[in-house]
């Protein structure tokens, strides 16, 4: 991260003379310290970033992006807007009142000390370590001693920033539904677990152990504890990893009994379907409400049904996405069709120019599939989480880094403000949930991309990359190097330490097995003839994918190379015929990639421009537009990527295209 300079240091000199100017030293916690709880539940572990380098030409560009600008970009906006100054004044180290609009600002700080700490994981960096020491230290400062740590309450219970935090006697946990107090807990337990993961240090581990701690003090059905479940989800995700890795069930009963007592009026009074405590969750078999809540909640369900094996939740969670990928997914992966309540809409009602699809709510489904996958193995899986990266998850990001999309649409007429009151892309939002989340989640990728059991290894993602890790038997090496996704050409190579016999299983993405998304939502209008192929050491593989991977088992040797073959051609995709919004039209597919028409590119004709019967397309590289990019054109217009649209202005875009039969 050649760009952290001692400039960023400069945004915190008015902050920083609060805290001490001691060396911050740590008790380094070694990994054998952590417990076999680590891996307790799933099957499948993700291969650690830290064993994964990418050299990728599409995704390492938009990672170095975040982790050299966006990072940067994003805490000069929060001191400006007070984020840390919070923590000082909580703290008793400044004057004032509480700054900014949400009661959830201090995730905004968490979730940039994880998206920092992944990139640390992947590369040390001893000014950005200091500068994340630096920032943690300021976080401390606003915890009370007890361990709560919600800044707004701290300072001033009686006002929150929000006017719809119901204040009635200014305790805590007084407005559970709305008051993102715990909220505010998971996503700091969150960000201290990725980080004591990167440095081994615990200044941040220690904040969230004491408030983690509290939480398990406070909630529960004994006597003096207080009844109740978090308005909005993530805490539960939280206490399972600090779980996972102090090995304390508490934590885990914790989590399991906020899951538990949603919808249990005798726990307390419902929120209703908007937050999912409509009914109890392992009834729930339609996903409804704020899509962020959703997804985070469900990821919580499945890390407890990988945990305690309760089929209950098992069913639930296969229920969910069941209806999600079948009746409420949009092609570009996006979920959540409605502006009012951030929400999932009725069955197949998916609407355009009015689409909400959080870009939180994208990255939460990712998380949330990647978690699917640990406990199943199933190819289907990643065929969501890469078509949301691949689209309607880095659309959420302008081409600069310093520019979001908190609503992600799939059609602007340049006048309806979808973007939370704009037509394009914006610096920043009062609730700036979205550009952190980015942050957070961007620099992680490279562990989605290999996933592993006792014997076998999985390659769920193809980017190019060197990587290092064990297997049961043998310490393995392993690259790949490919065009993807502007070509469908693989090639790997093995080289375990040793000769040895394991698996490796190759995922076919489901658009090389004409299969937009698992289900029957999309589908393309013709089944394309091509076929994946295979091949080891030069030689043609007479396999067919089972249960979509390529599986190979054998006594694997140093040298061994992999070919793969997912040929790419333009695909029209038509929606299910429940789907009102879409019905004559078809969008355009060419490998992962959902293609728009974007007005500055078809000035003279944007608002006639349709797909014929018998259209013929055509494939072309423009290395100068849009940082590099294949385009579809034909006579009648030209497509760029869905994700980079809206980076050359405001105008008109869509992404379903009028069809006429000939």
């Amino acid at each position: 991260m050649k760009k952290y300079t001692f400039h960023i240091l400069t945004i915190f000199m008015s902050l920083l003379i609060f805290v001490s100017c001691k060396e911050i030293k740590n008790k380094v916690v070694q990994s054998s310290d952590k417990t076999s709880a680590l891996k307790a539940g799933y099957q499948i572990e993700p291969v650690n970033i830290q064993n994964v380098k990418l050299t990728d030409s599409f995704w390492l560009p938009i990672i170095k992006r975040v982790q050299e600008v966006t990072i940067a970009y994003a805490i000069q906006k929060c001191n400006e807007e007070g984020r840390f100054e919070n923590f000082l004044i909580a703290g008793k180290q400044k004057i004032g009142t509480v700054r900014g609009e949400m009661p959830f600002d201090d995730t905004d700080v968490y979730k940039i000390i994880e998206g920092a700490s992944n990139t640390l994981i992947s590369a040390p960096n001893p000014k950005l370590d200091r500068v994340l020491d630096s920032l943690i230290a300021i976080v401390k400062i606003g915890q009370e001693k007890d361990g709560y740590l919600t800044t707004w309450r701290t300072i001033n219970p009686a006002k929150p920033p929000a006017p719809w935090v119901p204040v009635i006697e200014g305790k805590r946990w007084e407005s559970l539904q709305i008051s993102h107090e715990c909220y505010n807990s998971g996503h700091l337990i969150e960000a201290a677990v990725v980080h004591f993961e990167a440095t081994g240090k615990r200044n941040f581990l220690d904040i969230a152990i004491k408030n983690a701690d509290l939480l398990v003090k406070t909630f529960g059905d004994k006597p003096g504890q207080v009844k109740g479940v978090p308005g909005h989800q993530i805490v539960e995700t939280g206490l399972i990893k600090l779980y996972q890795i102090t090995g304390k069930e508490d934590y885990l009963k914790l989590a399991k009994y906020f899951l538990d007592n949603r919808g249990n009026p005798n726990n307390h009074k419902l929120y209703g379907e908007y937050a999912q405590d409509h009914i109890p969750v392992v009834q729930q078999n339609e996903v409804v409400g704020h899509a962020v809540r959703a997804v985070y909640m469900y990821a919580g369900m499945t890390d407890i049904a990988a945990m305690t094996k309760d089929k209950s939740y098992t069913d639930a969670v296969n229920n969910l996405w069941n209806n999600m990928v079948n009746k409420k997914m949009y092609i570009t992966g996006g979920i959540g069709s409605r502006h009012d309540g951030e929400a999932f809409g009725a069955n197949y009602e998916l609407p355009n120019l009015t689409a909400y699809n959080e870009t939180c709510a994208a990255i939460g489904d990712v998380y949330w599939n990647h978690r699917l996958h640990n406990l199943y193995g199933k190819s289907e899986y990643f065929d969501v989480i890469e078509r949301t990266m691949y689209n309607g998850l880095i659309s959420g990001i302008s081409l600069d880094g310093k520019q979001f999309f908190y609503p992600n649409a799939l059609e602007s007429d340049g006048v309806f403000k979808s973007n939370r009151g704009s037509c394009t892309r914006q610096a920043w939002f009062d609730c700036s949930c979205c550009p952190t989340n980015l942050i957070r989640f961007i620099p992680s990728i490279p562990g989605l991309i290999y996933s592993k059991s006792k014997d076998v290894l999985y390659v769920n993602l193809y980017a190019s990359n060197n990587a290092s890790f064990a297997l049961a038997k043998t310490d393995l090496q392993i690259s790949q190097q490919t065009g993807y996704p502007w070509n469908g050409k693989v090639a790997i190579s093995v080289n375990p330490k040793k000769e040895g016999q394991f698996t490796i299983k190759l995922r076919v993405p489901g658009w090389a097995r004409n299969e937009v998304l698992p289900g029957d939502l999309y589908s393309y209008k013709k089944a394309s003839t091509q076929k994946a192929t295979i091949n080891l050491n030069g030689e043609v593989l007479a396999i067919q994918p089972q249960d979509g991977y390529f599986t190979i088992t054998r006594n694997w040797k140093k040298g061994d190379k992999i070919n793969l073959n997912f040929p790419m051609e333009v695909q029209e995709v038509q929606t299910n015929a429940k789907v009102e919004s879409n019905k004559n039209k078809v969008s355009l597919e060419y490998g992962p990639i959902v293609y728009a028409v974007e007005e500055i590119d078809n000035k003279t004709n944007f608002d006639k421009i349709d797909v014929a019967a018998g259209d013929t397309f055509k494939v072309k590289k423009e290395a100068n537009l849009l940082q590099g990019v294949n385009i579809i054109e034909n006579s009648k217009f030209k497509a760029i990527p869905y994700y980079s649209w809206s980076n050359r202005g405001v105008g008109k875009m869509k992404v379903w295209l009028d069809y006429k039969e000939n």
